[in-house]
């Protein structure tokens, strides 16, 4: 079996899931993705399946992969938005992903920016990194209110450590788990827009879709969030409109940007978010630790087996469709 490996957090940490995938004994061809739609249409006919990160896996590449001898599909990670998943289905190319495995480490660098950004330990860092004994004062997270969009996995680990915080927790879902809610004690607003009016920090869990793409615009901006609001995007950068952040941060409405996604990754040189002060990026790092890292590259792994083995049962939870 002929195998394309392109997420680069699986590579780039040993673990068990090396371990395991080099125990297979098939044919593995690495390549550092996440791969254009231009890299993989040359190559993808060649190989039984893919266990792929953010690549481009379009209609293009699905088809052509089908004429050659592609037969399966196992995502590394939780969103699957860079797939053609009806494609898939039409050409009958199984797709599992990794859901309940990221949680954790994503929910802790959702406070890691938080935390970062509200004491300002970015801007001190620098300061006496050169020599400097410069101090500005902080803000306290306790007593904020907390606006999570999406209660997955996610959205609850995050909403556990806001609690722990001290923070106010309201909830936006389209699928509200209403015993877990109410066990908790969190509030739920009816839509976005009403929890956007009342949070003092917005954090985005909601995969990437039609209805979510550019969720916080223009005119959310502009007419519902509160003055002085901080932005959270661990999900998609296709979540928000840049622009619209850039507007908002510069009209001081958005007292800080801090995200892990951007709509255009790796990042380029001229940005629109760059330089812009009260903006934090990291380059998409959020499930990058040993842990979740490790977890998902065995469920990943683990689907692959499964797959090309024809063990549906063992895999058809992790299935993207059925």
């Amino acid at each position: 079996m002929k195998i394309l490996l392109t997420t680069g957090s699986f590579q780039d940490t040993p673990g068990r899931h090396h371990e395991l995938l080099s125990r297979q004994g098939y044919d593995i061809t690495a390549k550092k993705g996440p791969l254009t739609e231009d890299e993989l249409l040359p190559v993808i006919a060649q190989y039984d399946a893919m266990l792929c990160g953010d690549d481009e896996i379009t209609a293009a590449v699905l088809q052509k992969g089908k004429e050659g001898v592609l037969k399966y599909i196992s995502k590394y990670g939780v969103g699957y938005d860079k797939i053609d998943v009806v494609k898939a289905k039409e050409l009958n190319i199984p797709v599992t992903f990794c859901p309940g495995v990221n949680q954790v480490s994503v929910a802790e660098h959702v406070f890691a920016l938080l935390l970062t950004f509200m004491k300002n330990i970015h801007l001190e860092y620098n300061i006496t990194k050169t020599g400097g004994w410069e101090k500005y004062t902080g803000h306290e997270v306790a007593g904020k209110t907390i606006g999570i969009m999406g209660f997955g996995a996610i959205g609850k680990e995050v909403a556990k450590r806001a609690h722990a915080f001290g923070m106010n927790v309201i909830i936006a879902t389209s699928h509200p788990d209403v015993k877990y809610i109410t066990e908790s004690g969190y509030a739920v607003a009816e839509n976005f827009s009403k929890l956007a009016a009342q949070a003092d920090v917005i954090s985005l869990h909601v995969p990437l879709t039609k209805q979510t793409e550019e969720l916080i615009n223009e005119e959310l901006i502009s007419n519902v969030v509160k003055k002085g609001v901080i932005i959270i995007n661990t999900a998609r950068g296709r979540l928000v409109n840049a622009a619209a952040i850039k507007k908002g941060i510069e009209q001081n409405i958005i007292a800080g940007y801090l995200t892990d996604v951007l709509d255009i990754e790796p990042m380029p040189e001229n940005y629109l978010l760059k330089n812009l002060p009260n903006v934090l990026i990291t380059p998409h790092i959020g499930s990058r630790t040993y842990e979740s890292v490790e977890r998902q590259g065995l469920r990943s792994v683990e689907n692959l087996i499964n797959m090309l083995s024809g063990n549906l049962a063992a895999y058809k939870d992790y299935l993207i469709w059925t």
